[in-house]
């Protein structure tokens, strides 16, 4: 979907126990390209880590294959696991791409790479 970027993952939503996540009082964002996300925060036993996850229940026409998905920050203290080897998180705060021994950058997300 996007260019300089590792894959971010959307999970159908029927694959992910919904029962740690609650929406986040964050604030909502519009992508361009998808719609406006709604973020959610992890909470488990008296740990919450807020906006860990995201979806677009709405999204653009050209991406309704990401309607019903959802996708994660492993970057803020969750563990991906891709075919066996545990992805790394994209660089950055914004970002939430997995990469893994099979995605090669460079990629958006650290430091000069802004204005990519």
């Amino acid at each position: 979907m996007e260019e300089s970027h590792p894959p971010t993952w959307y999970i159908p939503l029927e694959d992910i126990e919904q029962k740690y996540l609650k929406p986040s009082n964050a604030i909502q964002t519009t992508c361009e390209f998808k719609g406006q996300a709604k973020y959610y925060d992890v909470i488990v036993g008296s740990s919450r880590i807020k906006m860990t996850s995201w979806e677009y229940p709405i999204p653009s026409d050209e991406q309704k294959e990401i309607k019903g998905k959802m996708a994660f920050y492993i970057n803020k203290g969750l563990d991906a696991w891709v075919d066996g080897d545990k992805a790394k998180p994209q660089e950055g705060d914004f970002y939430g791409g997995w990469i893994t021994k099979d995605v090669v950058g460079p990629f958006k997300g650290g430091p000069g790479t802004r204005f990519w």
